[in-house]
């Protein structure tokens, strides 16, 4: 009972923050608005969509609200069509999104490497940052329960690209603003 009494007596003496409801924190905006690419490969649609449908969900919550969304065959075609995207300088960044698997006439690994190579060599030549959710599993298999396991993947991995995506375009902004006023460089 007097422990009950000291605990209130201390709540009224160094009362508690309140508890938020909502979002843990708010998320910083930009000073200027910015726009996403995000590129997504068809195989497997239902899949990597998942990672696209989180990823603009994540986005609209980091104030990154124009995303525009666009469709390449395979993730081989895709850092190509990110280097098209990026010089044409209307996006702020460029997301790309695809499963590899083993298949057809190249090796997985072949593929997510070159992929993955090819998007970095997009991100220097351009300086328009570009982030990857392509992914390739050590196994998969055409079954339920690994469609099931990889959807739900593809979603971390979409929520995981959208805050990369913010950070650094925050980041660029405050750097480049650092630059313009002498402070870098």
């Amino acid at each position: 009972m007097n422990q009950m009494l000291q605990d209130t007596q201390a709540e009224t003496e160094f009362p508690q923050p309140p508890v938020p409801k909502g979002p843990a924190s708010e998320h910083p905006r930009f000073a200027k608005p910015q726009r996403v690419a995000f590129v997504q490969a068809c195989w497997h649609r239902d899949v990597v969509e998942e990672a696209r449908i989180a990823f603009i969900k994540e986005a609209e919550a980091r104030h990154l609200t124009h995303v525009d969304v666009f469709e390449v065959p395979g993730s081989f075609e895709i850092p190509l069509h990110a280097q098209v995207l990026a010089k044409t300088r209307r996006y702020t960044a460029i997301v790309a999104a695809g499963l590899v698997v083993d298949g057809g006439i190249y090796r997985h690994e072949f593929v997510a490497d070159t992929v993955i190579k090819a998007l970095m060599d997009v991100q220097l030549r351009t300086e328009v940052p570009v982030f990857s959710a392509v992914l390739t599993p050590q196994q998969f298999h055409e079954t339920e329960v690994h469609y099931d396991f990889f959807r739900k993947h593809f979603a971390i991995k979409g929520v995981e690209v959208a805050a990369a995506c913010a950070e650094t375009l925050l980041g660029l902004e405050r750097l480049r603003g650092q630059v313009a006023a002498g402070i870098v460089g």
